[in-house]
């Protein structure tokens, strides 16, 4: 029987002697089975086979999966944002940015406007006329629907959650991963958290994300080189560095990441001998132009429509050159001003370094050295910063009613300030902090005094005119060289300690050096009765220039944020409390009508992605020590894993982690989150490659591992999910979230 059943399977009929009658006539009647087989053979080939709702998704699941994961990431960062009526945390820094920008008043941050002008267009569509102060812990108005802000905000950090997916799909893991990776962003609670208020993180993280997500996918089109979508991925890349370094300078870490792996590329092919230098040309050309050139172009233009945009005179000027103040609308500076300097006029006089402040002075005295009246470099409009053009001791006092005298290049005068008549001065006493340079202070008055008040004027140039003759108000540039001891009068970038308001240091330089601008000095503002009014605002300040003034300034009123050891912040941390999540951040007050938010991140994600750092680190020696004794095992393709997938993340965590252990900064524990990511992308590739023989062997017990991991993360997530949503009521209720004491989610 069983032959007989073998017989037919292999489509051969039941009667033997049929078979061996091959040639009979009658076969196809005797014997239908034999004639009928291959019609039935092509009837099955031509049935289509029954497609199933699993294989369906499963092969969709590119564009089914990351919606499900977008719609759930909106609901997370969206899911009560409107319930705290109040400015919340830094709110109250960027949202006033934004009424700049809709009131199209110039105003001085440490950091590029392109968020800050993300955040004034969200304003603007939500009806908003900029009127509001946004004073922390103040009730927003009824008028200003900032609801509407804090959704546009949140936007960019739920579509953080599908760039993670795509992401992880350009590197190479698994499904399992990818959705691992995918989860671990969507359940984080600090990501979560801080998107739903009116700041710069959530633009900041979702530039980070394209521009991982870019230079992903350019790497994976090395082998299609210069064709269109090769083009498109690299320009695209050079856009996101551009973007992510115009919201925050922070952005610089992940264009280094980029440039790295750039000079790693760039290095390969030029030991390829086989590429010819015309390709090796043109891949360095187009890197420069991708990811150089284009990056530049896109900050140079947030500056430039910050320019444009901002076109009245507000609280930022003095950080700007004379010149870009006086072409502001409404501004004070240089309006009927007089054009010519003389004998008795008033004045302020502001350095032309980048950043520069106005010379200024005050009752309180140096608290070591001559132990004078201090001199400074001040930023802001105050009564402090005018002074007198006097003649020097050698010529005759100054006369209101004598004729007037216009002090020129090498004209040697006193400037005596307005407020307490003393003469600016200096001695061969050390400055305060730049001991190299000679203390400048105020001393004596109209009459008491000696030859260490006089200044020797040095024209350095006039925008306005080659005459060398006078000094005129905003065009001159000039030196102030004091005349006893040969220095010169400089205001570089060092902030003064507590006791001088943390206001720029003035010293005088023994070096002369021409080109030194923060030895540059013009007039800015200027009243003289005797004088006719001019318009200095006819001269116009060039972009560029105005450009790098700017982002000098940015950059020392940065390094300026340094920690007070006068005061206590709370709210600050160290850089070592971050990858432990020992610390968070109380974002409000913590009173029990107050809805309270606490910034602090997922357990499991904080923990896991750490501890897959230092895993990586035992892998990389593991494979180097067993390649040292000559194994074998790991095949390119696993090798390039390990460098594209696993040591690229790493560096990134790296770049962006190791810097704010040097910065001399105050730091907070919202400047880890672009590490994070970087951390997250290491856990994923970690995961992904210690289940690899699971993968192999089967793929059921696999996802049970990774079933276990989802379930952790968004455990933990739904646990802690009322510092995301909001706490109401009174915070001992939420006391089993205190897992350590530095969790200050009660007292």
């Amino acid at each position: 029987m069983a032959g007989v059943r073998d017989g037919q399977t292999t489509g051969a009929g039941q009667d033997a002697h049929n078979l061996r009658r091959r040639n009979v006539q009658d076969q196809s009647k005797s014997n239908g089975s034999i004639t009928q087989a291959p019609q039935e053979e092509d009837l099955k080939k031509s049935r289509k086979p029954k497609v199933s709702i699993l294989q369906t998704l499963d092969e969709w699941e590119f564009l089914i999966a990351p919606l499900l994961f977008t719609l759930v990431s909106f609901f997370t960062r969206m899911y009560k944002i409107g319930l705290s009526n109040i400015v919340t945390w830094d709110e109250a820094h960027f949202g006033k940015f934004g009424s700049h920008y809709l009131k199209r008043e110039f105003y001085f941050d440490v950091h590029p406007p392109l968020g800050k002008m993300l955040v004034g267009l969200s304003g603007y569509m939500a009806g908003y006329n900029g009127s509001f102060e946004f004073k922390s812990g103040e009730t927003y108005p009824e008028e200003l629907n900032y609801t509407f802000m804090r959704l546009f905000n949140s936007t960019f950090g739920a579509l953080c959650v599908p760039l993670a997916y795509y992401t992880a799909r350009e590197l190479n893991f698994r499904r399992s991963t990818v959705w691992l990776v995918t989860l671990m962003v969507l359940c984080e609670n600090s990501y979560a958290t801080i998107s739903r208020f009116i700041l710069l993180d959530s633009m900041l993280l979702f530039f980070t994300f394209t521009t991982v997500l870019c230079w992903a996918r350019f790497h994976r089109l090395q082998k299609q080189s210069f064709s269109l979508e090769w083009f498109f991925w690299l320009f695209l890349t050079g856009i996101s560095i551009g973007c992510v370094t115009s919201v925050k300078w922070v952005g610089l870490f992940c264009t280094a990441l980029v440039g790295l792996y750039t000079a790693e590329d760039l290095w390969n092919k030029f030991g390829d001998l086989d590429m010819p230098k015309t390709t090796l040309a043109s891949h360095l050309v187009t890197r420069v132009a991708g990811l150089i050139i284009i990056p530049c172009l896109v900050y140079m233009f947030s500056f430039w429509v910050h320019f444009l945009v901002l076109e009245n005179s507000g609280p930022g000027d003095a950080q700007m050159s004379s010149l870009f103040q006086a072409n502001l609308r409404g501004t004070e500076v240089g309006k009927d001003s007089p054009l010519e300097v003389a004998h008795g006029s008033r004045a302020t006089i502001k350095n032309m370094g980048y950043g520069g402040g106005l010379l200024h002075s005050h009752v309180q005295t140096y608290p070591e050295g001559s132990q004078q009246q201090q001199v400074t470099c001040y930023h802001h409009k105050d009564a402090n910063n005018d002074w007198f053009f006097y003649p020097n001791r050698n010529e005759p006092p100054y006369d209101p009613d004598a004729p007037l005298v216009f002090p020129g290049d090498k004209s040697v005068i006193r400037l005596i300030h307005s407020q307490t008549g003393r003469n600016l001065h200096s001695h061969a006493v050390s400055a305060p902090v730049t001991k190299g340079d000679y203390e400048v202070s105020s001393y004596g008055n109209t009459t008491v005094g000696d030859e260490k008040d006089h200044w020797t004027v040095e024209v350095v140039s006039d925008a306005a005119s080659r005459d060398r003759s006078k000094i005129r108000t905003l065009t001159t540039a000039f030196r102030l060289r004091h005349t006893a001891l040969g220095c010169y009068l400089r205001a570089g970038t060092v902030n003064l300690p507590q006791w001088g308001f943390k206001q720029i240091e003035v010293t005088c330089v023994k070096q002369n050096n021409p080109r030194d601008v923060y030895t540059h000095w013009n007039v800015e503002a200027h009243w003289n009765e005797r004088l006719p009014a001019g318009d200095p605002g006819s001269y116009k300040s060039p972009f560029f220039r105005d450009f790098i003034h700017l982002n000098v300034a940015m950059m020392t009123s940065n390094n300026a944020l340094v920690p007070d050891p006068d005061k206590q912040d709370d709210l600050a941390s160290q850089f070592w409390q971050w990858p432990i999540l020992h610390v968070g951040l109380r974002m409000c007050g913590w009173d029990d009508h107050i809805v309270k938010y606490f910034l602090l991140g997922n357990p499991a994600v904080y923990w896991g992605s750490t501890l897959s750092l230092f895993a990586f680190g035992g892998l990389v020696a593991w494979y180097l020590v067993r390649w040292q004794r000559g194994y074998d095992e790991l095949k390119p393709a696993d090798i390039d894993l390990i460098h594209y997938s696993g040591l690229y993340p790493v560096a990134g965590w790296f770049l962006h982690y190791l810097p704010f252990m040097a910065m001399a900064r105050v730091t907070y524990v919202h400047h880890y989150y672009p590490a994070l990511y970087f951390a997250i992308l290491t856990s994923g590739f970690m995961l992904d490659w210690v289940t690899r023989p699971l993968a192999r062997k089967d793929r059921r017990l696999e996802w049970a591992v990774y079933g276990v991991v989802y379930a952790i993360v968004i455990g933990l997530f739904v646990l802690f999910r009322a510092i995301v949503f909001g706490m109401e009521g009174k915070h001992k209720q939420w006391s089993h979230l205190k897992w350590f004491d530095k969790w200050r989610i009660t007292d």
